[in-house]
């Protein structure tokens, strides 16, 4: 597939940006070498590859639940910018 620079003005239309004659020049070159490239990796054989969801060995880490003490209703309003009663007060963001 070869990227022109009728799809790039196409794409910079879509994202509602405007770019320079030497822009696009740029954007038509680095997206048609990344292309190219795509292409060059849809031509391997990938038939003994097994699916993973990631690049490395990795593995989570947990660690046990610890019940500890939280913040007092006090000690967690002393931030707040307005509190009524044991509620946070919030502008209002429906209209």
């Amino acid at each position: 597939m070869k990227i022109g620079k009728k799809d790039i003005e196409y794409i910079a239309h879509l994202s509602r940006i405007e770019l320079s004659e030497t822009e696009k020049e740029t954007f038509v070159s680095q997206l048609s070498d990344i292309i190219s490239y795509i292409e060059k990796l849809n031509r391997l054989n990938t038939e003994s590859v097994k699916p993973m969801s990631c690049a490395i060995n990795a593995t989570n880490v947990f660690r046990e639940d610890i019940l500890t003490s939280s913040l007092s209703l006090e000690e967690a309003q002393l931030n707040a910018p307005a509190a009524n009663g044991v509620f946070f007060k919030v502008p209002k963001v429906i209209e």
